[in-house]
């Protein structure tokens, strides 16, 4: 038995820990602060391993990317590159529109709400998950679209739309205001994606 036990330890990846499960929190917990802390562009996988006492390669072992890691330390089931790629590939004058309708589509799929809902809640209680969801929604999502588009002052565009989808967002779906919460889908994006696309590409 000693003997296979010591084998097994020398299997093991340098700066692996025992026990894959805990080793994996581990670095998402060392990740969600980072994250929170220093944004997405402050954050290193070098730096969440040190924190996390691993090897930067273990941490890639788990997450292929920087933005997988972030993915899963924000617990959206979404990925924003390939959400947005068809809005990016299509006509930039109906940018809006394709935003409000992708972002509502994602909240009217019940399994998804509830993460959703879940995730904004947390945010509007914690200050680290407050600074996880503005990362998410401003860098992430609608900053790729800004940073994407080359235009003057991206990261104010991308903050104005985010501010926009996620106030929405919570007057409709988690605290149900009328008549927003029961109008139609199409009703609200029609309101809202001429909104979505001065804040992408008109004069601010």
């Amino acid at each position: 038995l000693g003997d296979a036990a010591a084998a097994q330890r020398l299997a093991l990846p340098a700066g692996r820990r025992a026990g894959t499960s805990t080793t994996r929190s581990a670095i998402l917990e060392v990740a969600r602060d980072a994250f929170a802390r220093d944004g997405f562009d402050g954050t290193s996988i070098r730096a969440v391993a040190r924190g996390a006492g691993v090897d930067p390669a273990l941490v890639h072992h788990f997450f292929k990317s920087k933005e997988d890691l972030f993915l899963a330390a924000v617990a959206v089931p979404i990925n924003p590159q390939a959400l947005l790629a068809p809005l990016l590939a299509g006509d930039i004058e109906h940018l809006g529109e394709g935003l409000a309708r992708l972002f509502l589509s994602l909240w009217e799929d019940g399994a998804m709400r509830l993460q959703l809902t879940a995730m904004v809640r947390s945010s509007l209680t914690n200050v680290a998950a407050g600074a996880l969801l503005r990362e998410f929604v401003s860098q992430q999502l609608v900053g790729r679209l800004a940073l994407a588009l080359d235009l003057p002052d991206a990261p104010l565009r991308s903050t104005l739309a985010g501010s926009q989808l996620v106030g929405m967002a919570v007057v409709r779906y988690i605290v149900g205001v009328e008549p927003l919460a029961s109008a139609p889908v199409e009703t609200v994006v029609s309101a809202l994606a001429p909104t979505l696309q001065r804040y992408l590409t008109g004069r601010i």
